[in-house]
């Protein structure tokens, strides 16, 4: 309402000099409005008054118009000269009215442009007092476009060469304020957090958590601003309210627009770039901290302990992807589309903001690449690479010129060193591998924690075998030439995962074999290979290592376990069964007898002695199980129940029981015992309790 009333009053203004013909017609019609409203009887005071304002009351200028101050070419500010200038023509007549319009005339400047120029300055200097300076032009869309014109109206005086020196003087001076102003609006504007009240729009783009590019609208009002939708998915979840409050909310934009369009034509785009940049830098990096990125040295991020790194490793790929597919993209959308009429504005204005937000995400993943190279970190490690080398295409679009450049060597750079520290680290877990030098056995030939380990570390690289292809493809991480005992043509037909796999395998089955030697049974000896050969065949065909070793892969492995079943067979049993022979039984006399009870007595003992110790033995797979009772079964009880059958009749009555201890169905119960990882007591089999 103010401006308006300002308005109505400069309009009287402009009456009263228009039909100022004669003194007396000047006090009427001065009469005649200030009995509609007595404000009109300030705006023209007696002459004593006049004679006295003549004099200026020398009010001081803003830094800003200082240097280019019109008070310094005339008395009091630009309003009160023109008012004064029309008391004067009241005061003088008609005669003096027409002497000033002839001169304004001949200077090249109407009436009204006159007029046009000081309620412009009148605009903007009420707008610039202190009662205003905490308000918001924008608050008000009529208020907003009575300012945005007389800015226009400024500007187009300042601009014209054909109007006197002095009134475009006046206007340039007051168009500084008037940038200042809206510069401040800009700033204000752009910093407006995202309400509940946003528009449907903005919500829904919102929820859909990336960006596309932009579709123009056919009219550019405020209920149809230029912004773009959230179209593409990401592959990781987002919540609307962390990134919403980072968003230039999409019913500012016209607002944003049509300063920007005034301070461009007035020549402020150094300010305005400044504007834009310092206050969407700020939000753009308060982003990243809500999404679990903060600005960290390199030595900050290496001190940190792992369980901590890796939640921030893990936060970061999600950020990487949420701001490079989503926000970065909209905030291009609405820097494009608030700065359309200056493309270099576009471009200069995106890079300012966006790229300190970049800078900071690719500081931590180089500060992650540098950093100590441990088994653990891996994976994350490979995840950084991988969602770096996806959005890599996507970043380089985002900027042009010098800024592409720049922005496109530093990412390069950091993925190489990504790719490398992932290479480093896998030459690491190998190391680690071969260095695992425990020399306690496992308790009765279970499965090394080192195997379980290991097999479910190499089983987790298949998830990324796109990427470690890739980084693998040179050979120089792991081939079947650096002494691995992986055979040439074992690899020859593989990929460079897969022919890392292998080496990594044949690394953990040579420490194996190293580590059976820690068993003084040889028995056990198999039992402990066989346990974790066959773990490690099952990993690998219940996982996509299957593809990447291929199926010869699996059968010699199994093929292994064969050979070291029928090894625990002899070692075990050929002892016991050399006493089923008949190696010295001739006939049926006494002597006979007693060989064949030296011969019983020998068996029993010693199956007695594998039965309690191999009953604490443990074969976890009980397919594995199975196959190595049902093989001693064939091997040892087919052989005693010959033998028992043979030589049972040598025997007499009850004294056959005193030296022959179990019958073939008792040494079955025995045999289902062994490798339970229960101890057992000879003579009372726990399969015979069960039956």
């Amino acid at each position: 309402m103010a401006a308006a009333d300002e308005k109505v009053r400069l309009t009287a203004q402009h009456i009263v000099r228009t039909l100022a013909t004669s003194k007396n017609a000047a006090d009427d019609m001065i009469r005649i409005l200030s009995g509609f409203d007595d404000r009109f009887s300030d705006l023209f005071p007696p002459s004593a008054a006049s004679a006295g304002a003549a004099t200026g009351d020398d009010r001081p200028a803003t830094s800003k118009e200082e240097s280019r101050d019109p008070t310094k070419e005339m008395s009091g500010s630009p309003s009160e000269g023109c008012a004064l200038a029309t008391v004067q023509e009241v005061n003088d007549g008609g005669d003096a009215s027409e002497e000033i319009s002839a001169k304004e005339e001949r200077h090249g400047i109407s009436e009204e442009e006159s007029v046009k120029l000081e309620m412009a300055e009148k605009l903007v200097l009420m707008w610039d007092s202190s009662a205003n300076s905490i308000s918001s032009l924008f608050e008000s869309s009529e208020e907003a476009a009575q300012y945005l014109s007389a800015v226009d109206d400024l500007i187009s005086i300042s601009s014209d060469q054909s109007l006197p020196t002095s009134h475009r003087v006046r206007a340039e001076s007051s168009l500084q304020l008037a940038m200042s102003r809206l510069e401040d609006e800009f700033r204000n504007l752009l910093s407006q957090p995202t309400t509940d009240n946003s528009t449907p729009r903005h919500s829904a783009s919102l929820r859909r958590m990336a960006l596309s590019d932009p579709t123009p609208v056919a009219s550019d009002t405020p209920e149809s601003p230029q912004v773009g939708e959230l179209e593409h998915s990401l592959s990781l979840p987002l919540s609307s309210e962390v990134v919403a409050p980072y968003i230039v909310v999409p019913d500012i934009i016209f607002d944003l627009k049509q300063i920007a369009l005034r301070m461009i034509a007035a020549r402020y785009e150094p300010e305005l770039c400044q504007a834009y940049s310092d206050t969407r830098r700020e939000a753009l990096t308060d982003c990243l901290v809500s999404l679990g990125v903060d600005k960290m040295s390199i030595e900050e991020v290496q001190k940190i302990d792992w369980p901590t790194l890796d939640s921030k490793m893990k936060k970061w790929i999600q950020a990487l992807k949420i701001v490079l597919n989503g926000v970065l993209i909209e905030e291009k959308r609405v820097c494009e589309t608030i700065f359309e009429s200056s493309e270099s504005l576009k471009d200069e204005c995106f890079a300012e903001a966006a790229k300190g937000c970049v800078l900071q995400l690719l500081n931590f993943g180089d500060a992650i690449a540098i950093g100590k190279r441990t088994a653990e970190k891996l994976f994350r490690i490979v995840g950084m690479y991988e969602a770096l080398a996806e959005v890599l295409p996507e970043l380089e679009s985002l900027f042009s010129g010098h800024a592409r450049v720049f922005v496109k060597e530093e990412a390069e750079g950091i993925l190489s060193r990504l790719g490398n520290a992932v290479k480093g680290t896998i030459l690491e877990f190998g190391n680690l591998i071969r260095g695992e030098m425990s020399k306690k056995p496992m308790q009765y030939g279970e499965i090394h924690p080192l195997t379980r380990y290991v097999m479910n570390y190499i089983r987790l690289l298949a998830d990324y075998s796109s990427a470690l292809n890739s980084l693998l493809a040179d050979g120089d991480t792991y081939g079947s030439d650096q002494g691995t005992g992986a055979s040439t043509a074992e690899g020859a037909n593989l990929t460079p995962l897969g022919n890392c796999m292998l080496t990594l395998i044949t690394y953990l089955e040579t420490n194996l074999d190293e580590k059976k030697k820690l068993y003084e049974d040889e028995a056990l000896q198999h039992i402990y290979i066989m346990n974790n050969l066959l773990y490690i065949v099952q990993k690998v065909k219940d996982s996509e290592m299957k593809t990447l070793l291929g199926d010869n892969w699996v059968r010699k492995r199994r093929g292994l376990i064969r050979q070291h079943s029928t090894g625990y067979l002899r070692a075990s049993w050929t002892r016991v069964l050399s006493f089923l022979r008949d190696d010295g039984l001739v006939g049926s006399g006494h002597s006979n007898r007693n060989a064949l009870k030296e011969k019983f007595k020998n068996f029993n003992n010693a199956f007695d002695e594998i039965y309690r110790v191999q009953t604490n033995w443990r074969v976890p797979d009980p397919q594995l199980r199975e196959e190595l009772k049902i093989s001693v079964s064939e091997k040892v009880v087919q052989a005693y129940r010959s033998f028992y059958g043979r030589s049972k009749g040598q025997f007499e009555g009850r004294s056959a029981y005193k030296y022959i201890k179990y019958a073939p169905e008792d040494l079955e119960n025995h045999v289902a015992d062994l490798f339970e990882g229960f101890p057992g007591v000879p003579g009372n089999p726990r399969g015979r309790e069960a039956c």
